[in-house]
């Protein structure tokens, strides 16, 4: 059994300009609004197949095209290509610690936009990867109200400082805290136990910050666990993800379902 996948098929894309940066949009459905980011190297199927399900779970899907090709299958090349660009790419700022990214304020407009136009009180947000911690960076503007920071890697991790930042700036983290304090706002982080690329230390960190606000499934990916994932399993929302029930990755999706159901709707 292999991790779901799609192709483009059903999806409308219109460029979108915010923050300074124009990047196109992927769109579906007519429901709640949940922007979902891809992650390196773009909108692979796995990342297709996890829209969908979104899409057939009551949500109206916008999937930025932040790098990549949309659609293309991944490969070793393609991956370590789009990891090189987006490594030097100002507006992630990937190796920087404490600060606000260029990328925020465009994923703030988007999710805006997104709430004018979908019914329900606010939309949600899914980061993965090299955009994991982009989704609670989002949560400085009023309309998310449901982030999810699956495997966040950025800053990425090179030393101890940068294994415990938490990808966003002073500025940022106040507000988000401030609104999990005065609006009983709430996050998600995924992740699996031995995943380097999205380290133990930054989930303690925003635990440090977040408190009960911040919900945490980690997966267990060591040495001879029961479901036989690797040591470098990364992917919990797509390329591990078995549609089989009591698979850890399908029920950490589940869960991503319901927890969006609840905040939004």
């Amino acid at each position: 059994m292999t991790a779901p996948e799609a192709d483009l098929t059903g999806w409308t894309a219109v460029p979108f300009t915010g923050g300074g940066y124009t990047h196109d949009v992927y769109r579906k459905g007519t429901d709640p609004g949940v922007v979902l980011i891809p992650e390196i190297p773009g909108i692979h199927p796995g990342v297709l197949g996890l829209g969908n399900h979104l899409v057939d779970n009551g949500f109206t899907v916008a999937m930025p095209s932040l790098f990549g090709v949309p659609g293309k299958e991944v490969t070793v090349d393609y991956t370590a290509a789009t990891i090189a660009r987006a490594c030097v790419a100002r507006e992630f700022a990937a190796f920087a610690t404490n600060k606000a990214r260029l990328v925020s304020l465009f994923l703030r407009a988007l999710a805006r936009d997104l709430n004018a136009l979908t019914p329900g009180k606010g939309v949600g947000v899914i980061g993965q990867c090299f955009t994991g911690g982009f989704a609670l960076a989002a949560v400085v503007d009023d309309s998310v109200l449901a982030p999810v920071l699956s495997h966040p890697s950025v800053p990425l991790p090179l030393g101890r400082t940068r294994r415990s930042d938490t990808g966003l700036s002073d500025a940022e983290m106040t507000t988000i805290v401030d609104r999990t304090t005065n609006e009983g706002l709430c996050a998600m982080g995924l992740r699996f136990s031995e995943d380097w690329m999205s380290p133990r230390e930054r989930f303690t960190a925003l635990n440090e910050r977040l408190g009960d606000a911040f919900e945490v499934i980690e997966i267990d990916s060591r040495p001879g666990n029961e479901h036989g994932f690797a040591k470098i399993a990364h992917s919990v929302l797509t390329d591990e993800v078995r549609e089989v029930d009591g698979h850890p990755a399908y029920e950490a999706r589940k869960r991503v379902v319901e927890f969006l159901t609840a905040r939004l709707t």
